[in-house]
């Protein structure tokens, strides 16, 4: 059964974050606050724990769609082949945000993403989520949790998806209510921006 943590978001525990990072650095699955919905995670360096997420989400791992869920720009170049000055400042006026960028993907990407021309990177307004990826020291790789009901479609209270999810991850993290809007996603893999998805940030950014 998961553990279930409580981390406050305006301070988070430095003891805690580091549980949280052990879990992910033994292949574990967590799931944990954004600025948008609550996300299953796992660091993005484990195959196991791809494999395991997209068998939850019950998609082949080489055509998934996860996003990558980065600490700061810096992280970037790592995945993302270069991108042009105007792109980099929607970036920069944007993040840390509620925003999935969908840009060009780099030949270093982990294997199991190798044929994917393009990849969705986060930098979410959340202090634990930041808090995890920067003691992990890599992104983790990302998707939002959906709920099968049809009149709510993400699960926003940390207590009802512990007992949903307890069996099917590692670790879960109360970081306070979620909301229940996704991202906005914006794909700049062509230059000029062409929203995906409106969401929770603002497209005046553009």
């Amino acid at each position: 059964m998961a553990e279930f943590i409580k981390i406050y978001p305006d301070k988070p525990s430095e003891a805690a974050i580091a549980k949280v990072v052990k879990v992910l650095q033994n292949g574990g699955l967590v799931i944990y606050p954004t600025d948008t919905v609550y996300g299953l995670g796992c660091d993005i360096t484990n195959s196991r724990a791809l494999e395991k997420i997209a068998k939850i989400k019950g998609v082949k791992l080489e055509k998934a769609n996860f996003s990558f869920i980065c600490h700061d720009l810096s992280n970037l170049s790592d995945y993302v082949r270069q991108i042009d000055t105007s792109t980099f400042k929607i970036l920069k006026r944007a993040l840390p945000g509620p925003y999935t960028f969908i840009l060009p993907g780099n030949n270093n990407l982990p294997k199991e993403f190798k044929k994917k021309t393009t990849v969705g990177i986060r930098v979410p307004d959340n202090n634990i989520a930041l808090e995890i990826v920067r003691q992990l020291g890599n992104p983790i790789v990302s998707t939002s949790i959906r709920d099968e009901d049809d009149v709510i479609e993400y699960t926003t209270d940390p207590e009802l998806i512990f007992e949903k999810w307890q069996n099917l991850v590692d670790l879960v993290i109360d970081g306070g209510y979620g909301d229940n809007v996704g991202s906005t996603i914006i794909d700049l893999s062509e230059g000029e921006p062409v929203v995906v998805r409106e969401g929770k940030g603002d497209i005046g950014i553009l």
